[in-house]
């Protein structure tokens, strides 16, 4: 069972997550937080700040391993492939930055 402070720890950072990452969509920003895939992504990247292995490789894998259904669930693609470069560098600093701040 997580503690208070772990699942403290998570929303912290699926706020981050949610007020500062968003999805690419015909130029149209559409924020984490709004999509409501703020908190399982911080639950899957904080193994990642937790053992100190944050990379662009890792990060990306976690994204890749999210399906974001389009089109009522007629199309399905990657988290990966919806996040423009500038989101993937921000979402990195972001993670680098709570590490060093926990």
């Amino acid at each position: 069972m997580a503690t208070p402070n772990a699942s403290e720890n998570i929303e912290a950072l699926a706020a981050e997550i949610g007020e500062n990452i968003y999805m690419d969509i015909a130029k149209w920003h559409l924020y984490l937080g709004v999509a409501k895939l703020h908190t399982p992504l911080a639950e899957k990247l904080m193994p990642m700040i937790a053992s100190d292995d944050i990379s662009e490789d890792n990060v990306t894998k976690i994204l890749a391993d999210i399906p974001i259904k389009l089109g009522g669930g007629r199309k399905t693609v990657a988290l990966a492939d919806l996040l423009p470069m500038q989101c993937l560098v921000n979402l990195i600093d972001l993670l680098e930055d709570y590490q060093r701040d926990l």
